[in-house]
């Protein structure tokens, strides 16, 4: 498949779709062949933006016509199962879809199978964890690089939990290379914890199936090279911290696209900065969203693993679920998998009904690419 180049489908074209374009129209071995676009003005200028005549109003109406090698389904949440399974079922080779794939457990449950049932490759979206550098690092705790994990600790797990806690919860699963088995959760405000919707700033701890417990904060803690220092000494700096992983002398430092490395340590005791030299990658303009792309182009190709899949979107969705379900029964510990799959969690507006209908509509010229 060397020289084939694979046909491309992007369905939902809004801000992240067009992205979603941009990158599968420079990559030499992919060209998009449909667009599929609720709005019809968009459906235009983004044809018109990419040189595609073959324009649908649905993914439904397209696979009629088309059925592409890769189909990018970047719909908001609430449409995402229907595209994403008429996908699977017409034959598509791999789809990618976005966070939360779902609201409700079983319809990510349903998109999931629909897709392993057929053979489907079921890739994730524009999460920080694809990121090539995150990936490698990850690898390299996964041999033992720095010895055997003792612990973790998430500093950043945001207020929308399905939505910017799933960049978290995703990332912790791939440094651990296991799965959360118990979650206990404190909310705050007391306002956000009985609702049903991903609101809720949270702290408490993770236990994962390694046996190692992992704490986890609302909003951003700073913290130095060496945090213990800084708890006895009260001071800080302003190194944002998201995910602390450590093993007897090594410490990872984990923010969005940003991996530091710390081994050993100097004449104070304080660690020792690593100076390293992470692969060189091929079309870096389109960040992390580039290693989930390629990601799905080369498990299509040679069977490869997934940077990021379906099944791991699904496994973060459950876990956002089960911290909010610990907090609204008093902080109790929630094992997974939950036995309930009718639990639900509605993200934001902007997420669940796209920015069309919540107040941020997309300009024409800002489709066709001519604005900032």
């Amino acid at each position: 498949m060397k020289n084939k180049k694979h046909k491309v489908a992007i369905i939902g074209c809004g801000r992240l779709g067009q992205q979603y374009g941009m990158a599968y129209s420079t990559f030499p071995d992919t060209e998009i062949v449909a667009i599929a676009e609720f709005n019809p003005e968009r459906r235009k200028a983004v044809g018109q933006r990419f040189g595609v005549n073959a324009l649908y109003p649905d993914a439904e109406s397209m696979l009629k016509e088309i059925v592409p090698d890769i189909a990018a389904v970047v719909t908001p949440t609430k449409w995402m199962k229907e595209s994403v399974i008429a996908c699977a079922e017409a034959g598509v080779k791999g789809v990618s879809t976005d966070k939360p794939l779902a609201a409700t457990l079983s319809d990510a449950d349903e998109m999931v199978e629909a897709c392993e049932s057929r053979g489907v490759i079921f890739a994730g979206g524009n999460l920080a964890r694809t990121h090539n550098h995150v990936q490698e690092a990850a690898q390299w705790l996964k041999q033992g690089k720095f010895g055997k994990i003792k612990g973790a600790v998430i500093a950043n797990m945001g207020e929308r939990i399905s939505g910017g806690g799933v960049q978290s919860i995703s990332a912790i699963r791939l440094f651990m290379n296991g799965d959360v088995k118990e979650v206990i959760c404190w909310g705050n405000p007391a306002e956000t914890i009985d609702t049903n919707d991903d609101l809720m700033g949270s702290s408490g701890i993770f236990i994962m199936d390694n046996g190692i417990t992992v704490p986890f904060y609302e909003g951003n803690i700073v913290a130095s090279t060496n945090p213990r220092t800084d708890l006895n000494t009260g001071q800080i700096n302003q190194q944002k911290m998201g995910i602390d992983v450590w093993t007897d002398d090594s410490l990872l430092r984990w923010f969005w696209d940003d991996v530091k490395i710390f081994k050993g340590f100097d004449e104070t005791g304080k660690r020792k900065k690593l100076d390293i030299k992470f692969t060189d990658w091929k079309w870096k303009e389109y960040g992390y969203l580039t290693s989930t792309m390629r990601s799905l182009i080369n498990a299509i190709e040679t069977g490869s693993e997934l940077a990021i899949s379906g099944h791991d979107l699904r496994q973060a969705l459950e876990v956002a679920i089960a911290m909010k379900l610990s907090a609204q029964l008093g902080n109790v510990p929630v094992t997974l998998p939950l036995s309930d799959r009718s639990h639900t969690m509605i993200p934001a507006d902007g997420r669940w009904l796209g920015k069309d209908l919540t107040g941020m509509p997309q300009t024409y010229e800002e489709a066709l690419g001519l604005t900032e």
